[in-house]
């Protein structure tokens, strides 16, 4: 379901309480996509993103996704348990819309250089535009079914397989699909596409990844070679389609 979140100047998929499942900016805006150099401890960078709103005159709202890092991949109860202390925050910032959380997020745990606490790397916000094509962003997931935390939903969980990989990997592409079409958006207006595994997964890319991405696999896959935030969970992605990306 897209809901609408006038004070943010974007729409939103319905997720669930830690995060949505992506966000497309309201006309008049456009979805302006930042990194940083290096991941910020978690509490200073939700310092850094308030103070980048409020020098470019934006209000906490215009926040639209977070892309985290963490040390390791959690436990589901682990992941519960983080999730907690996180949208205690949003919460305090007033950003929920009633029980729903507008904010989409990517949390991974790089495999090599991973930061020693959960941390922010990157985050999206609205500003006022004149671009004339829509901006959007969606929010990582795992072969794990929409709206659920349970462990014995995980596809073909446990298995690592070359089959495995094949069918979590569609399971994933098709998640994505969903959202964009849920996002009022194709694969032809995405121009970034990122996948985090560790596993081989060569074999796939042509016919499950690149080729479903349409026109949008002119602009090819960014391979993280990172896991999925949760203990089980083997392969996720996240797209979006912005006209600026900027590194702080």
């Amino acid at each position: 379901m897209l809901v609408a979140n006038p004070k943010g100047n974007y729409s939103f998929l319905r997720g669930i309480a830690p995060y949505s499942g992506g966000a497309v900016a309201a006309d008049g805006f456009e979805i302006v996509h930042a990194r940083f150099h290096q991941p910020v401890p978690l509490a200073q960078g939700f310092e850094r993103v308030k103070a980048h709103l409020v020098a470019i005159n934006r209000p906490l709202h215009a926040l639209c996704s977070m892309e985290l890092r963490s040390p390791r991949p959690f436990t589901f109860q682990g992941f519960n348990d983080f999730n907690a202390g996180y949208v205690t925050v949003l919460k305090n910032w007033g950003l929920f819309l009633g029980e729903m959380n507008p904010v989409a997020r990517t949390n991974i745990a790089p495999e090599i250089g991973a930061p020693s606490e959960p941390s922010l790397y990157g985050f999206g916000y609205t500003v006022p535009s004149k671009v004339n094509r829509k901006t959007f962003i969606v929010a990582g997931a795992g072969e794990l079914p929409e709206g659920t935390l349970d462990p014995h939903d995980v596809v073909r969980r446990g298995e690592l397989s070359a089959d495995a990989l094949r069918v979590k990997a569609e399971f994933v592409m098709g998640l994505m699909t969903g959202r964009l079409h849920g996002l009022g958006v194709t694969w032809d207006l995405v121009n970034v596409s990122e996948m985090y595994t560790v596993h081989p997964v060569w074999h796939l890319l042509a016919e499950q990844v690149v080729r479903p991405m349409a026109k949008g696999a002119i602009h090819g896959v960014t391979w993280h070679y990172s896991r999925p935030p949760i203990e089980t969970i083997e392969f996720e992605m996240d797209v979006r389609g912005c006209v600026q990306e900027l590194f702080l």
